[in-house]
C-alpha cells in the first residue's frame, strides 16, 4: 500500500477550480452562514467570521511554511507539537473557562500518541515530515473534537443533574463512581460523528482522503484502503479521547 501522504498530491485542475470568481464566491459564503447564524439567533454569527479569516490566514501561513517545516525534523516536531498545544486549548476553552483549560491535553495525547505509534510501528505511516504533519493532524483533529464534545456534555449532564449525583452519594457510591454513573452516557455520544462517517463512508460522502488519493492518480483500491486506516484510525483515537475526557470530568479536573 502506497503512504497515506499519497492523499496530499491533488492535481490543481481537479475537484477545485481556481477561477478569478474564487474569492468573491468565498466572501458571499462567508457573509452566507454570519447572516444565517445571526439571523436565526444561533449565537455564532460573529463566530462565523472570525473563524473563516482565521482559517484563511493560518492556511496561507501554512502553505508558505510547509515545504520548509517538512525538510527539516526538528521543524517536523515542532510543527506537531504546535498542533497539539492548539488542539489542547481549543478544547480545554470549550469544556470550561477555569484552571482546568490545559486538562484537555491528556485526552487528546492518550488517543493520539498510541494511534500513531501503532501506524508507524506497522510501517502504514513513515516518519517522512510530509507523510507525518496531516496524518498527526488528522488524529489531533478528530481527539480535539472528541475531547471537547465529551467533556462540555459530561459537565453540562452534572450540573443539570446534580441531585441525582448526590442521591447517589447517599447511596454510598464514591464521588468519581456517582459522576461517571451520570456523566458517561452523555459524554459516549461524543463518539456519534465518528461512528456516523464510518458508517457511511461511500454511500453519503466520499471523504478527503480517498478522493485527494484518487485525484492523485492512485487506484480506487489504494484510495479506499487509505481511507479505511484514517476512519479506523480516528475512531479508536477518538474512543480513547473520550474514555480519558469522561474519566478527568468524573474526578473533577475540568470543574
Amino acid at each position: 500500500m502506497k503512504p497515506v501522504a499519497q492523499c496530499l498530491r491533488v492535481s490543481s485542475s481537479s475537484l477545485i477550480t481556481l477561477t478569478p470568481l474564487l474569492p468573491a464566491i468565498l466572501l458571499l459564503l462567508v457573509a452566507m452562514g454570519a447572516a444565517v447564524a445571526w439571523l436565526g439567533r444561533l449565537g455564532h454569527g460573529t463566530a462565523v467570521l472570525t473563524a473563516s479569516l482565521r482559517a484563511a490566514v493560518q492556511l496561507g501561513a501554512v502553505s508558505a511554511l510547509i515545504a520548509w517545516v517538512v525538510a527539516y525534523g526538528t521543524a517536523v516536531a515542532g510543527f506537531v507539537l504546535l498542533m497539539y498545544g492548539v488542539a489542547a486549548f481549543t478544547a480545554g476553552r470549550r469544556i470550561t473557562r477555569g484552571a482546568g483549560v490545559w486538562w484537555a491535553a491528556v485526552p487528546i495525547a492518550a488517543g493520539t500518541v498510541p494511534v500513531l505509534a501503532v501506524l508507524v510501528a506497522g510501517g502504514v505511516v513513515s516518519l517522512d515530515g510530509i507523510v507525518v504533519i496531516p496524518v498527526a493532524g488528522i488524529l489531533l483533529g478528530g481527539c480535539m473534537t472528541a475531547t471537547a464534545l465529551a467533556g462540555r456534555r459530561a459537565v453540562d449532564e452534572l450540573v443539570q443533574r446534580r441531585g441525582e449525583v448526590e442521591a447517589a452519594l447517599a447511596l454510598g457510591f464514591r464521588p468519581r463512581e456517582a459522576a461517571l454513573e451520570i456523566c458517561r452516557p452523555a459524554a459516549s455520544q461524543a463518539l456519534v460523528p465518528a461512528l456516523d462517517q464510518t458508517r457511511t463512508v461511500g454511500l453519503v460522502t466520499l471523504p478527503g482522503a480517498f478522493v485527494g488519493m484518487l485525484l492523485g492518480g492512485a487506484s480506487p483500491f489504494e484510495a479506499g484502503v487509505v481511507q479505511l486506516v484514517v476512519l479506523v484510525a480516528l475512531l479508536a483515537a477518538e474512543a480513547v479521547a473520550t474514555l480519558a475526557t469522561t474519566e478527568l470530568v468524573a474526578r473533577g479536573l475540568f470543574t
